[in-house]
């Protein structure tokens, strides 16, 4: 049945359409600006059944935390474009690396140089059931946390290696162009080289992709779940574009008539290293913004109806 306060207490109305909902979000003292929406004014403002005769003059608790929702995750949120760049770029520039290493893997078979990728793919896949099964259980029995440990700490762990394996591509590129320079008649580098900064990468992938899937299908309020799933993919759209804009940039300010840029075609004449640290620097940015972030974040709180009582719980 729905219900409303007299005047000057908050509106607690439930909407029709909100009936297949469990949880409610009780009201909260974060962005307490916006509980104004839900005070009522005058009586005008109700309808003979109590309903809010104008949802712009008028809105319920629940409308306003959902509004609260969104503005607390959207600085978690950008943080995660930063992170997701490094991936886009690191997928693309390790195929250009691994075209001029040694793809030979045994006398017989050489490995493609776009399958080098797989190898985040093999650590995700190895690492997820060792975290599930293993590492979660040991730290919970630490922290006393379902989950080992909280969501916005995964995202973070996931920040950290993604400038680790930026640092490590960087070093990598910087070995394989000094020995490509000095000893051209040589053999190149193994391929393989490239195997611990993807497989730090493929670690960043399980601990970001992953935790902020997560973080979104447990922050969100039950019917805006879509929504969160969709903030995901929208991070990788961004970080597309921000790592063509990054790009660019490089290519204008770096090259000289002297000299080529960073990223020219030929790799051994530009300066891959370079740009990969210049990536893990923006990384460590991101990672001080992202802590800065996650410390003011204030996780949900769901109020459960059980029996005659509501128990709040909050979801970390």
């Amino acid at each position: 049945m729905e219900s409303s306060r007299l005047m000057g207490s908050f509106m607690i109305l439930q909407s029709k359409i909100d009936f297949t909902i469990s949880t409610k979000l009780p009201l909260t003292n974060q962005f307490r600006f916006l509980n104004k929406a839900a005070m009522i004014q005058k009586e005008i403002d109700l309808n003979p059944d109590c309903s809010s005769a104008n949802q712009w003059r008028l809105c319920t608790v629940q409308q306003v935390e959902e509004v609260k929702c969104l503005i607390k995750i959207g600085p978690i949120w950008a943080s995660g474009i930063v992170s997701f760049t490094s991936m886009v770029q690191q997928g693309t520039f390790t195929v250009s690396q691994a075209l001029i290493m040694d793809r030979h893997l045994g006398q017989k078979f050489q490995v493609p140089a776009s399958s080098i990728i797989v190898l985040s793919l093999i650590t995700i896949g190895i690492w997820l059931p060792f975290y599930d099964r293993i590492l979660v259980p040991a730290l919970r029995k630490v922290t006393k946390h379902e989950g080992g440990i909280t969501l916005l700490q995964r995202v973070g762990i996931g920040n950290v290696f993604s400038v680790l394996s930026m640092v490590v591509a960087g070093l990598v590129e910087r070995e394989r162009r000094a020995a490509a320079i000095s000893h051209p008649e040589a053999a190149p580098m193994s391929v393989f080289w490239l195997a611990p900064q993807l497989v730090v990468m493929g670690l960043c992938e399980a601990f970001v992709s992953l935790g902020q899937i997560e973080f979104y299908n447990k922050q969100f309020p039950d019917h805006m779940r879509s929504l969160g799933n969709s903030l995901f993919f929208c991070s990788f759209a961004g970080a597309s574009y921000l790592s063509t804009m990054v790009g660019s940039i490089v290519h204008k300010v770096t090259g000289t008539r002297s000299h080529p840029d960073w990223l020219t075609n030929d790799l051994n004449a530009g300066k891959l290293d370079y740009f990969y640290f210049l990536l893990a620097g923006m990384g460590v940015l991101n990672l001080f913004y992202f802590l800065l972030c996650a410390h003011r974040y204030r996780y949900k709180v769901s109020a459960v109806q059980v029996g005659d009582k509501l128990i709040n719980l909050t979801v970390k």
